[in-house]
């Protein structure tokens, strides 16, 4: 079966591809930020105590790399690290993967699903393992060397 790569932070929104026997993977890297409003206490309680900083909208880091599949970034920690989830946005209902990407573009899973993350969030730097499900490209350009990727221009407004 062939396999081709949908760049997610081409657009935002759901879209369907489907192409006989091709199997349509998502890629790229993209941030779910939170409103300025939605800063609360919490939120500066897990930065303080757990070194999870809530990316929200007022400030939004610029992203140097490009993964494989889609990952969506939510926090970061400060020594140039994200925490994001793996093929879908991140919600408390969501069963995808929690991965961290550290600086040097090496890519651990964390918990198994954001209900975990959110229990055990004090442990989370401690229960950080390799995981090579995703691959973390430099740029998508990186990734257009190795990787087929399906053209929407023709069709997206």
């Amino acid at each position: 079966m062939r396999k081709i790569y949908l760049d997610r932070t081409a657009f935002s929104g759901a879209i369907v591809v489907d192409l006989e026997d091709t199997e349509i993977i998502s890629a790229g890297t993209t941030i779910n930020s939170m409103g300025v409003h939605d800063r609360n206490e919490e939120y500066q309680k897990h930065a303080n105590d757990y070194d999870i900083q809530i990316i929200f909208d007022d400030d939004i880091p610029h992203l140097e790399f490009f993964t494989v599949p889609h990952v969506n970034i939510m926090a970061k920690d400060s020594n140039g690290g994200f925490i994001g989830t793996v093929y879908q946005q991140c919600d408390s209902e969501s069963d995808a993967p929690i991965c961290y990407i550290n600086r040097d573009l090496e890519c651990f899973i964390i918990f198994e699903n954001v209900e975990d993350f959110l229990s055990n969030i004090g442990t989370w730097q401690d229960n950080m393992k390799p995981y090579d499900e995703i691959t973390v490209y430099r740029s998508k350009a990186e990734a257009e060397t190795e990787l087929e990727f399906i053209d929407l221009s023709d069709i997206l407004p």
